[in-house]
């Protein structure tokens, strides 16, 4: 049985209603990294229609501090529901955020939290499925917050690939295996 799922994909690929459909348990716990912003009401649109196409039978649990998302999984056991976390990349800039290190300074407190994070993955006890964006496909980004963000994303996803059992990248709708579960890491 696959425990761990890594879901990678672009802006608007399907990568998350993907992964939805990866866990067909009637209770899950659906771990939200987004944060809430008053004066974007086109994030809180996003965020609504996500809530939406997610069964009532689902629990939601908001974990913006980056600290949170760590501590929840590590506490799970093996009888717990399925969690789905949606999605790394707003975990990520939640990290940067309060680490403060958009100017790339002071990346430590980033790469404790991602080592925290990966740690977690790996000792998750229940089912569990990653979303996450995969932002190094397009073009190098104009400005060094959009690089860092790109450089530190892309190497937090591969670091959770190397503790998941299967990873799958979301192009158009369309999941591609690239790494089955059972296949060796």
């Amino acid at each position: 049985m696959t425990r761990r799922t890594l879901v990678l994909g672009g802006a608007r690929s399907g990568k998350s209603a993907h992964a939805e459909g990866l866990i067909t348990d009637a209770v899950v716990t659906y771990v939200a990294t987004a944060r809430r912003y008053a004066d974007d009401p086109d994030w809180d649109a996003r965020i609504a229609r996500h809530v939406a196409r997610r069964p009532s039978t689902w629990t939601t649990v908001e974990a913006p501090a980056p600290g949170d998302l760590p501590a929840l999984l590590t506490a799970t056991t093996p009888d717990d529901p399925p969690i789905l976390v949606d999605d790394v990349a707003t975990w990520l800039t939640g990290a940067l955020d309060d680490a403060g290190a958009w100017d790339g300074r002071d990346l430590a407190p980033v790469d404790a939290a991602c080592a925290d994070l990966v740690r977690a993955v790996d000792h998750a006890r229940s089912r569990l499925v990653l979303v996450s964006a995969e932002v190094g496909l397009g073009v190098v980004p104009g400005t060094p917050s959009g690089r860092l963000f790109r450089d530190q994303l892309g190497s937090l996803n591969a670091r959770l690939a190397e503790v998941c059992d299967e990873v799958l990248l979301v192009v158009a709708g369309i999941p591609l295996h690239l790494r089955e579960a059972g296949s060796r890491r």
